[in-house]
């Protein structure tokens, strides 16, 4: 097997890549396959070529979900396939019939691995964002369905996208605080923004009809669109959170541009045609773009070397602390 198109070095990046190649013995796939990393950012994702037949390798990242909680990922983006709501990648099995394998990391704990098939397709077009909301509403309205009418297998456990995961003592991607440019001012306005945040949404509630299984990424890199429609990839940070939270994914890192309210109402419009939306929640979706920003500051803080934190970087608090004050001005 050939690794090659290693991107970012180190000796963990080279000891993933070593990770991928052990994995990959376990599997249906000649000892000539190629391996290309794809990315890293929570997990470090690889294509494998195996005589023109493609796959894709996700090495996951040390501590943040057990076997288990893989194993219920699986089970919800299989079920979500199988049940007719949405297209999703299907996990391609070891030779064992196994779908999260465990294979040792030289100098460091076990890690788990998940094959899944290769999906055509790409990204949604930047030039048809406002367009594309649309589709992607009902999309999401058709998982938020499903997730509260499906019976999750007995064991089934997903971590929770809630107050204390975002500014609670163990954060689960880290304190804004320590985010990349934060210093007295930006201390300041987004001190002010958590403290806005954790009031309207205790104001606001977790009751069932607003809070359950939610896809939790479902930003333009995790949909890919091709002639048959729009497959939805990586499940990694599926959990239980707030429904209108999968709207603020879905504009990570482009909560700025000028198209967003325009997006957010074909957005809208889309989700009515699946599902009710009162005004009420629809009235919060800024609350939850501005949540999920807080917490990508966070995350950009504690994942240096992912490749979208490093083009980021400071810049991306800067803007998070623009929107903030135009958020904070108009809930007054």
């Amino acid at each position: 097997m050939r690794l090659h198109d290693l991107s970012g070095g180190g000796e963990v990046l080279d000891r993933v890549a070593l990770v991928a190649r052990r994995a990959l013995r376990r599997y249906e796939v000649s000892p000539d396959a190629e391996v290309s990393l794809l990315n890293v950012s929570e997990n470090a994702t690889f294509l494998v070529d195996d005589g023109g037949a493609r796959s894709i390798l996700r090495v996951h990242r040390h501590g943040y979900h057990p076997p288990e909680a893989i194993a219920s990922e699986l089970d919800w983006l299989t079920a979500l396939r199988e049940d007719g709501v949405v297209p999703t990648p299907a996990v391609v099995p070891a030779r064992d019939g196994s779908r999260v394998l465990t294979v040792e990391d030289p100098g460091a704990a076990p890690r788990h691995c998940v094959m899944f098939e290769f999906v055509p397709g790409t990204e949604p077009a930047e030039d048809r964002l406002v367009e594309d909301f649309e589709p992607l509403g009902a999309i999401t309205a058709r998982m938020h369905a499903h997730a509260r009418r499906w019976g999750r297998p007995a064991g089934f456990t997903r971590f929770h996208w809630d107050l204390p995961a975002a500014f609670g003592p163990a954060p689960r991607w880290g304190r804004w605080r320590d985010g990349a440019g934060i210093g007295r001012e930006q201390r300041e306005v987004l001190g002010r923004l958590e403290l806005e945040l954790r009031e309207r949404l205790t104001r606001y509630g977790s009751g069932p009809d607003r809070y359950g299984l939610i896809h939790a990424d479902l930003r333009l890199a995790n949909l890919l669109v091709d002639g048959a429609g729009t497959t939805v990839i990586d499940f990694d940070d599926c959990g239980f959170g707030w429904y209108m939270y999968d709207f603020a994914a879905a504009v990570s890192f482009i909560e700025h541009r000028p198209e967003v309210p325009k997006m957010l109402d074909s957005w809208v419009r889309g989700y009515r045609t699946v599902l009710d939306l009162p005004g009420q929640d629809e009235r919060e979706l800024w609350t939850f773009v501005m949540l999920r920003r807080l917490l990508l500051v966070a995350w950009i803080g504690t994942h240096p070397v992912a490749d979208i934190a490093r083009e980021l970087g400071a810049g991306y608090t800067e803007g998070t602390c623009v929107l903030a004050d135009r958020y904070l001005t108009n809930s007054r």
